[in-house]
């Protein structure tokens, strides 16, 4: 890469927002649905937000969770990419050592064809999933999740995407397809762009190896809120200029839900708040309904994870949540504001990013 290319990672606040605001779609799965029903939801979420001028759509690599159907990342986006023609869409993220790198740069070449100059490769380092699971999408009862492993993954990739293995090398040979080798290719039109990287993370190690490497970072605020700030401390700290971004550049992820009332928007809260604790105590399952999070009786240890769980979801009326993620954006410094708004309803989901649309005066566009 010669060139930076800061202008197709940063976004352009809209409205009164005070950052651009971005999606993040679990592909929730409530009970009584099914998961064609939530990868529907997933094209008018996506729809949705492309229509009102967030800026990206990302979706998240979970495995074994019933209540999430987001275990294909690749495949997800590519259906999204047939749904809509202007909005970034990404992973947040594919969890890079459970794959190949060259199989991970095939997808996402494939994908940057398929929606030129849109298309976001989100990297975490964790598996998205239990550690027997890990082994059976690896293959291997050796789960390489060390600090030791991860940069080396990462460089490998991102020879793989840019086609630059040095001559001697092993993998000189080999090319990603679709990739960079076709613009090279006699009698070749191609385009040798190929999807920026991103880094995720929910503690320091990604946030340091971000800022050193001089990549976008996406901090986990939605489930790690105690470490965001010093998370993004670190990224900037570290930050070092690069063919990339000559500035750091940070998003958080972000659960939020805006309903027209603030009991109902609880309620709906209430429903994703149980299905972690379900989630955390090894009982995963669909995610539940609102009359049901309601009924159930939680225990004092149950009680005290989810009002802790609850605290750090921004959720009420749309003004209510402008309110508290207009605070979020000035507290953290973050660059960006990427939603995640769970909840057992579909139509709860796209109710509250066209709310959160609203409050921010967010252009309607054609």
């Amino acid at each position: 890469m010669d060139e930076n290319r800061g202008d197709e990672i940063r976004g352009t606040a809209g409205g009164t927002a005070p950052v651009p605001l971005s999606v993040l779609d679990l592909v929730t799965v409530g009970q009584g649905r099914t998961a064609t029903q939530a990868l529907r939801t997933g094209v008018d979420i996506a729809r949705l937000a492309e229509s009102r001028g967030f800026h990206r759509y990302w979706v998240a690599e979970h495995h074994s969770m019933p209540g999430v159907a987001s275990s294909s990342p690749a495949v997800i986006l590519a259906h999204m990419a047939a749904h809509t023609e202007r909005i970034r869409l990404g992973s947040g993220g594919v969890m890079l050592p459970n794959h190949a790198p060259l199989v991970i740069a095939e997808q996402f070449g494939t994908l940057e064809a398929m929606a030129p100059g849109r298309v976001d490769l989100g990297l975490g380092r964790a598996p998205g999933t239990d550690g027997a699971t890990a082994a059976a999408l690896r293959r291997t009862e050796r789960l390489n999740e060390g600090a030791e492993d991860f940069p080396q993954q990462l460089a490998e990739l991102t020879r793989f995407l840019d086609d630059d293995f040095p001559d001697g090398h092993p993998y000189a040979r080999i090319h990603a397809v679709p990739g960079p080798v076709q613009a090279t290719s006699e009698g070749c039109v191609q385009s040798a762009a190929r999807p920026p990287i991103w880094l995720l993370g929910s503690s320091g190690f990604s946030a340091r190896l971000a800022g050193v490497l001089g990549l976008p970072f996406a901090f986990a605020h939605h489930f790690s809120a105690q470490n965001t700030v010093p998370a993004l401390d670190l990224y900037r700290e570290s930050f070092k200029p690069s063919a990339v971004l000559d500035a750091p550049y940070a998003l958080i992820g972000v659960a939020a839900l805006a309903a027209d009332e603030e009991r109902e928007a609880r309620r709906q809260v209430l429903t994703g708040a149980l299905s972690m604790l379900r989630l955390r105590s090894g009982r995963p399952g669909l995610v539940p309904t609102p009359e049901e999070a309601e009924a159930y009786a939680f225990s004092p240890m149950e009680r005290e994870f989810v009002d802790s769980w609850l605290v750090n979801i921004v959720h009420g009326t749309a003004d209510e949540v402008r309110a508290g993620l207009d605070d979020l954006a000035k507290r953290t410094g973050a660059d960006e504001l990427m939603i995640t708004a769970n909840a057992h309803s579909g139509d709860a989901r796209l109710r509250s990013y066209e709310l959160i649309a609203d409050a921010y005066g967010l252009p309607v566009l054609g």
